[in-house]
């Protein structure tokens, strides 16, 4: 069933067809997909979610699209991860980090593009296209070919190697474009108006592709028993993310399936490279001035991102912070995280990680609060930014002298308990949960 009503403005309000429009052209403010909520809560049922695909498509009733097919490589209910032993050197009580490491592609975008193929599909469109700072890349193009669509990507050239790789390997039309990603974007936005007959996922059907981020807030809410968290910190590169996880966490009170009036807090992460968002709330401002980015966070390094006065409305009115680190505090956030949790994060995860550290040690993110931290892309992508960084430990002759005067693992580990004596540690939640 398709429960959208159509779109409106999010400036004027004005209202539209659910088509392929992005922009009002009447005030040129960005366009948003409606609901009827009084007829999806007619329907829906946690029973009904749990009923449906182990994917973001059991929140099909929540999606701007219907399709008893969709263009699916089984994007979403990814782990979350309750991560004790990070929450202990942060200082913080209830941490679970949502692992969107595991999706199809490797990222998050695998959640949105999904959703935008399938609608696009139902428009007609024929082609896929994107403007990217690699992980859209990955996943539109490894989409379109599921889809049996032509795939044409524009990314910029300095790209790490293998995001490229990633997007080339599905046979479709990739460009690199000397210049930054908003270069990249202004390129597509002329595109778009010479190739009406594709679908730029983040441009023409911008609209509904960003509506696939609202299953992260889905997710967690479902994972964690259909409670809320108390603080959300979520990486920010065009803030839709960001806005929409808020969203998210509002349909879910509006439409039953969250009890009461869960208040929860979200957080903004950016790499002091590009922070314009970090930047405006720090200095108490509305304006979100554009950057030119410089870090190497290349996935969020857009300079002057589309939703990013969205984001920073969406920071303010939760009661949350938007917090930037440094290239440096980046990779001891990816370091931080896999030495305590196993989860090998690309940079974006680098630069959450240790905005919750920073935010955590401000006393921002608070001990008492049951927290989830987005981590929205695998490290394996952006392996470049820790070279010289990590290594072996030690490069020996093939001896046990050798091996013995390289390596002091301290004094041997007790011998395993034997079977049925476990000990008494234990947790009251489990580790994980999907």
């Amino acid at each position: 069933m398709d429960f959208v009503s159509g779109l409106r403005c999010r400036e004027c309000g004005r209202a539209y067809p659910a088509e392929a429009l992005h922009v009002c052209d009447f005030c040129f403010g960005p366009l948003e997909v409606t609901y009827d909520y009084e007829r999806i809560a007619s329907v829906v049922s946690r029973e009904r979610i749990a009923a449906g695909p182990r994917s973001i498509w059991r929140y099909q009733d929540l999606l701007p699209v219907a399709d008893a097919a969709p263009v699916d490589l089984g994007a979403g209910f990814t782990p979350l991860v309750r991560a004790d032993r990070l929450a202990a050197e942060l200082g913080l009580g209830e941490l679970w980090i949502k692992d969107d490491t595991a999706n199809p592609t490797g990222s998050f975008k695998d959640r949105v593009v999904s959703v935008a193929l399938t609608k696009a599909r139902q428009l007609g469109f024929k082609v896929a296209a994107c403007a990217s700072t690699g992980n859209l890349a990955n996943s539109v193009a490894a989409h379109a070919a599921r889809a049996g669509m032509e795939s044409v990507v524009l990314i910029p050239a300095d790209l790490e190697r293998a995001k490229v790789t990633m997007t080339a390997v599905y046979g479709g039309t990739v460009v690199a474009v000397e210049g930054t990603y908003d270069d990249v974007n202004r390129l597509c936005a002329e595109l778009t108006s010479e190739h009406p007959s594709w679908a730029f996922v983040n441009v023409n059907v911008r609209t509904y592709y960003a509506e696939g981020s609202k299953t992260l807030a889905f997710e967690v809410a479902e994972q964690l028993g259909w409670r809320a968290p108390d603080h959300v910190v979520v990486p920010i590169a065009s803030g839709s993310q960001l806005t929409k996880v808020a969203k998210g966490f509002e349909e879910l009170v509006k439409v039953g399936l969250l009890d009461g009036e869960p208040s929860v807090r979200i957080s903004g992460a950016q790499a002091a490279g590009c922070a314009p968002v970090a930047t405006a709330f720090a200095e108490g401002t509305d304006a979100v001035r554009p950057v030119k980015p410089h870090t190497i966070a290349k996935s969020l390094a857009i300079g002057n991102p589309a939703d990013g006065w969205y984001a920073l409305e969406a920071i303010r009115r939760s009661g949350g912070a938007c917090g930037a680190v440094t290239d440096e505090e980046v990779l001891e956030g990816i370091r931080l995280l896999a030495r305590t949790e196993g989860i090998f994060a690309e940079t974006a995860g680098g630069v959450t990680i240790a905005t919750l550290a920073k935010l955590a040690a401000e006393g921002v993110v608070r001990s008492d609060e049951r927290v989830v931290a987005l981590v929205t892309g695998h490290g394996l992508k952006t392996v470049e930014a820790l070279a010289g960084v990590v290594g072996p430990t030690a490069t020996i002759a093939p001896t046990l002298d050798a091996f013995d005067a390289a390596v002091d693992l301290g004094a041997e580990p007790d011998q395993p308990a034997a079977d049925g004596a476990h000990g008494s540690g234990g947790t009251d939640a489990p580790r994980s949960a999907r």
